[in-house]
């Protein structure tokens, strides 16, 4: 079942991409600077959404703002599980929360261990 996306909705997604696009290609930007924020936001994204029992606080923010709920996973299908829907919606691959958070941590890592070489300049 696809998300329907009303304009609160279509805005916190396209928020989503832009976080996303940041953590994919982050690494890839050769500025000092950039790479060392990179590196710093990477581990401090994965210990807020540890802290908001496995979601993001976009998805929080889009249920305050409907329901005047912080938690509303009876309404937001996407609260804790935003990357696994739209690859659901998109491609039909059903993943468990284990196997996305397998498939999510070890792309951070890698993608981490990306800016952490180009910022030593081995890379």
């Amino acid at each position: 079942m696809a998300t329907k996306r009303d304009a609160l909705g279509w805005t916190c997604f396209l928020v989503h991409i832009a976080v996303l696009g940041y953590v994919v290609l982050g690494w890839s930007v050769p500025v000092r600077t950039w790479l060392l924020l990179y590196l710093v936001f990477l581990p401090a994204m994965i210990l807020h959404w540890k802290l908001n029992r496995d979601a993001c606080i976009l998805n929080n923010l889009e249920n305050w703002l409907r329901v005047s709920r912080w938690r509303a996973p009876e309404t937001n299908r996407e609260e804790g599980a935003w990357l696994r829907t739209l690859l659901a919606d998109g491609t039909g691959i059903r993943l468990s929360r284990g196997q996305m958070d397998a498939v999510i941590y070890g792309a951070m890592s890698l993608f981490w261990l990306l800016a952490l070489v180009r910022l030593t300049g081995r890379f």
